[in-house]
Order: structure tokens, then sequence, then C-alpha cells
């Protein structure tokens, strides 16, 4: 279903200009749109904040800020913002428009990446950022979902939303911006400067995440991820993906250092050490296939799991410690604290038979094999709940079953983004280790929430915000036209109309009334009392303003009024009147004996009016005999000045 029908934006045109043509995604912040600019001809994408956001002014700070700091980079692989303004309670930035998908699209479709794939990706962002670092701005919010791919294979950032000068303060106290996943220690526990490295550490992240198709902290909630940015380094993507070249698990340590200095001082140095490590690859190495890819090649069905070859690799039995555990895949990982067996010191033989010595050795050493084969199978009991998430229910249950897992309850949920009868969610969550032939419960997407549009006509704006909110919609663009039928300040209709379905969330347009229409008559030049009779007759209310001004009308006479005459407003709007001082008095110039241009010149700049009386001697004469306020006097600025000419 296309939701974007059910959207009031669409088709609509903001600030005269940018025709809204389709949704492309919503947001925690924002709904992004394909627009055109009907000025220019030309396809954008429109970034328009929620209405119930534009009130607050931290958000409309930050959509501000993103289009300035992003305005400043001009570089090819950062989202050019265009345009931004506001229309009515929809603030907006107008941006480029990338046709295309996103990182997390790809890794949600395809999983780990191929080496060669990743650092073709990680590349062009790092450009981009370092562009941003060397202009003074870290971008603070770098995830998959905020680099774009687009259908021609360019690679772009976007979303500069919690964009920061270097130099900038950033408390973290209350609140932290960004995404847990992809947060530097030092964003979590310190208040201050949030500088570069911070981004080096998300694309250290970003990276990891392309290599091996997993996030390399996960938990029950984003309070265990945190801990784990603070506590545990990112492991070495070869820890998941055996066989990735140990130049690989070097970049990601470097940027993902858990103290700052260590790491790379900005993008631009990281690049240059992504540049490194590319060369330092053979061809084979960076086409290297991930996991999944290689089983999925053999396969050729998209419906199956994919199977993972199974390590035979049986743990030595000694030494053993704590780092001597089965990994996921029935294997044991020894890590580098794990020693080899000390050297048993040379014994003095004795006189015991040493027949007896191979028998008891060859007890131990069963009863060793034993043990270890035991922990073998253990190992192989316990499978992975493999990724099923957007795919169709039917789908999702055969790849459980072929991994060997049963379909507990199915349940039921709606879903903005996923489309109905695909799944939502897993429990256990894709990923998790669990043992063979449990089972897992599936919670299905009955698509969007849809609900009716209240009636609203007649009801009080305030009070139909709160109905458009109790019924799980979102109060948008308000507009005011005059009404005769309906009362000032109530609902005169909607947008979409009464009872028409939409999804939850959407935003329904107002239209208030402005009451009845009145003509303004014009009160200029009567007496304050009169004017006022007039204005109230009309059905007006009216207002006296505090301050007076010269004017050709008599002191205590309505000098000017607000709005003009003429206009049309609603019955009861206040009228604004200002009342005169009088005419402003200027003195008159002598002018008595200069030429005609020259008098008519003065009197003009002292700003009066001038009047030339020639009679039958002044016909042809050019100089002036008299002055009708002698040169010297005041008259009221505008008045006429009549000169004789003879």
């Amino acid at each position: 279903m296309d939701t974007t029908l059910q959207d009031p934006l669409v088709g609509q045109v903001l600030d005269g200009r940018y025709r809204v043509d389709a949704r492309i995604a919503v947001g925690g912040m924002a709904t992004v749109y394909r627009a055109v600019d009907t000025r220019l001809d030309r396809v954008l994408a429109l970034k328009v904040m929620h209405p119930a956001l534009a009130a607050d002014g931290s958000f409309v700070e930050r959509f501000i800020r993103e289009a300035k700091s992003v305005a400043r980079l001009a570089h090819p692989n950062v989202v050019q913002v265009f345009d931004q303004g506001a229309d009515g309670s929809y603030v907006y930035l107008a941006m480029e428009y990338i046709a295309g998908c996103t990182l997390r699209d790809v890794l949600r479709e395809r999983g780990a990446l191929q080496p060669r794939a990743a650092l073709d990706i990680l590349e062009p962002v790092l450009a981009a950022l370092g562009a941003a670092h060397r202009a003074g701005f870290v971008h603070r919010d770098m995830k998959p979902e905020n680099v774009l791919i687009g259908d021609d294979g360019r690679v772009k950032v976007a979303d500069f939303g919690l964009v920061r000068s270097v130099d900038t303060v950033t408390s973290t106290t209350g609140a932290v911006l960004g995404t847990v996943s992809y947060l530097a220690p030092e964003q979590i526990e310190q208040s201050g400067a949030a500088d570069a490295r911070v981004d080096v550490y998300a694309c250290g992240v970003v990276l990891y995440e392309m290599l091996t198709g997993e996030k390399p902290h996960e938990g029950d909630s984003p309070a265990i991820v945190l801990y784990k940015h603070l506590h545990e380094d990112v492991p070495p993507p070869s820890a998941a993906v055996p066989g990735l070249p140990l130049v690989l698990d070097e970049l990601v340590a470097s940027a993902t250092a858990r103290t700052p200095a260590v790491r790379p001082y900005d993008a631009a140095a990281f690049l240059g050490q992504v540049r490194d490590a590319r060369g330092a690859l053979s061809e084979e190495q960076l086409d290297a296939l991930p996991p999944q890819a290689v089983s999925a090649a053999h396969d050729n069905a998209e419906d199956r799991t994919s199977v993972i070859p199974r390590s035979l690799t049986v743990p030595r039995p000694l030494p053993v410690n704590e780092d001597d555990l089965p990994g996921d895949d029935g294997s044991v990982h020894r890590t580098s604290r794990l020693q080899s067996p000390p050297p048993l010191p040379p014994r003095r033989r004795t006189g015991r038979p040493r027949g007896g010595m191979l028998a008891v050795l060859a007890v131990v050493l069963l009863v060793l094999g034993v043990g270890a084969g035991v922990w073998y199978i253990n190992s192989g009991q316990f499978t992975k709940v493999p990724a099923v998430l957007t795919q169709s229910q039917a789908k999702a249950e055969k790849r459980l079953e072929a991994a060997g897992l049963e379909v507990g309850k199915v349940e039921h949920a709606y879903s903005d983004t996923i489309k109905r009868g695909s799944v939502i969610s897993t429990d256990p969550e894709p990923g998790a280790r669990i043992r063979k032939h449990d089972s897992v419960t599936l919670t299905v997407s009955n698509g969007p929430q849809t609900v009716k549009v209240p009636d609203l006509t007649g009801s009080r704006l305030d009070k139909a915000k709160e109905l458009l909110k109790s019924d799980g919609l979102e109060p948008g663009l308000v507009t005011e036209e005059f009404s005769s039928d309906v009362i000032k300040g109530f609902v005169v209709s909607t947008s979409p109309e009464a009872g028409v379905e939409r999804r939850a969330g959407s935003a329904v347009a107002i239209v208030v009334s402005k009451g009845s229409p009145v003509d303004v008559p014009d009160v200029t030049g009567e007496d304050l009392e009169d004017a006022r009779a007039e204005l109230e007759e009309a059905g007006l209310k009216v207002e006296v303003s505090s301050e007076e001004i010269n004017s050709e009308f008599d002191k205590g006479q309505v000098a000017a009024q607000s709005p003009d005459a003429d206009k049309q407003v609603a019955e009861g709007d206040t009228v604004t009147l200002t009342l005169s001082k009088g005419p402003e008095m200027v003195e008159v110039p002598d002018v008595v004996g200069d030429s005609v241009g020259d008098a008519k010149d003065a009197l003009e700049a002292a700003g009066f009016e001038v009047e030339e009386d020639r009679g039958l001697l002044g016909l042809f004469g050019d100089t002036v005999k008299s002055q009708s306020v002698e040169g010297g006097g005041t008259a009221p600025k505008g008045s006429t000045i009549t000169i004789t000419i003879r």
C-alpha cells in the first residue's frame, strides 16, 4: 500500500515554490519527501520537520544549523542543502535528491560485505567527513542510515542535523545526542568538546558492521550497549568472520580505540590508513566472499537458511582456562592468554614397569578425549536464529525450520515501515545463540495502523487538536478563512475531510474561521469619537495608539488607521487609530526678488506646495514680487505658498 497517498502534504506546494510529490521516509524528527522546485524545475528532497516539534526552538535551531553547516561544504560526497524556510507550522530544508538506498538497506539485505565493497563505501564517506573536519565541523551521528548510495553508485553522507563546530562545547549531561551503537566513549562519559575523532570512532564501527554484518556491541537495552562502549574494546572482525586479513582488524582497532588520542586525529587521516590497507591486500583478499555469501552461492535459493560449514577443530584438552570456550560454530578459539603446556621436568627412572605408566597415560588420554568429544557434541546442539526481519511470514518459517528451529507463537503488530505480512521482530532476536529445536516467536506486521479523521467542524482550535491526538493523528498546517457561518477561532473544515481513513500519526490540515468579513471604513480626518462610533457600528473594535503624529489634520483628529480603509477583516477584529498632533510648522524661506525657478526650488525643498500668481503684468516676468507668507514666518508643512510674479 502506498502510504504517501495518506499524507496531507503530498500534492501541496510549500512556500509557494516546492510541490510535494511523494513521501520517501519518516524519521523521529522529520519526514523526507520527493518534491519539485517549481521555480527552477528540478527534483529535490524536502525534509519537513514534524509540526509538533516546530514549536520547540531547539529543534528549529538544529534544522537551521544543519542547513547553514552543509551549505558551507561543497563536496561531491556530501548531500547538498539548497534552501531553508518555513510555511506556517512547517519548517523545511530543500536538499539534493539521491535516487537509491541507504547503507542500512544494503546491510539488511546482504549482511556482511566483501572487503572491497566495504572499502569502496568507506572511502567516500571518509572523504566527505574529512572535508567537514577541515572546515571545522563534526557530524556526531555517523551510522549506516546516514550513508546514501545512489543508483549510479555515488556514495554521499547525509543528515548533518547533529553537526557541531569543532570548538563548540556539547554537554552530555542528562541526554546523549547520537545513536548508541556508534557513540564514542567520550561522548557518553564526559561533557565538553566532541572533536573529529568521534566521527572516526563511528566509522570504525560502521566498517566492522560492513565486514561482519553485525554490530560490535549489542545488548537488551541501550544502557548495556553504552556500558560496552565504555568498558570493552571493539572485537577484531576476524573473530566473527574467520579468514579476514589482519590489516582489516588493525584498521578497526585503530579507529575504535577507546582512548581518543590513539585514534587518527580526523577522517582524512583515517582515510590515509584505509588506502594504505587496501594497497596491502591482494585481489583474492579484497574479493573474498563473506560466509553467508559463500553458502548462498552454493545453495542458489533465496528462501533457504545460509549454512556455514562447521569447523571440525577439536579443542586440545590441555591446558584449560576461562578462554577455552566453544564458539558459535562448535570450534574453540583460543586467546593470546592461553599458553602452551609447560614441559614436564625430567624424572629419574624407577624400577616401576614401563608398561604400567603407559596404561595409566592411556586411561588419562581416553578420559580427556571423551571429555573433549562431549564438549564438541554439546556445542553442536546450538544454532543461531537466522535473520528473517522484513521477510514474509512463510519465508521466515521456512528459514527457521531449515535452521532446526520451531515456530512458536505468531504475534501481530502495526508497523509504519514493514509491509503487511512481513516479520517485524523475532524473540530471541536474529543472531541469538539457542538450542536446536527451540521455538522462536515471530511478530508479523499488520501494516500501518489506520484511523478515521474525526469531524472537527465547529470545534474550538485547541479542542480540535486534542481530539486529533486522542485519535492517533497529528495537527497539521493551520490556515484561516472568512466564514459567515462559523464563529471566529473555530474549525471550518479539515483536509482530509471527516471520515477519511489515514495512517496513525498522519498530519491533518485544519482551516479555522476568521469570522464574517468586514470592509474597514475610512475614518481619517474624523474626530476620535465619531471614528470610534463608525468602526464599532461596523462590528470592529477600536484601539488608540499612544503615539501621535503630525499630519494635515487638526490636533485630535484621526491621522492614520491600521488596517487601511477598504481592507477586508473579520468581524470583531481591531482597528488601531493614530491621532494627529496637528500639522508640522515649518519656517518659510524668503524668496522675494528671486527668479521664479529659484523661488520654487527653495519653497519645495522646505516642504511647501507652490502656486504662481502672474496677473496681466506678470505674464512675461521672471522675478518674485511678493509671497503669501512672509519669509521668516511659519506655515504648516505641506501647505501652499503663493508667489506673485512681475
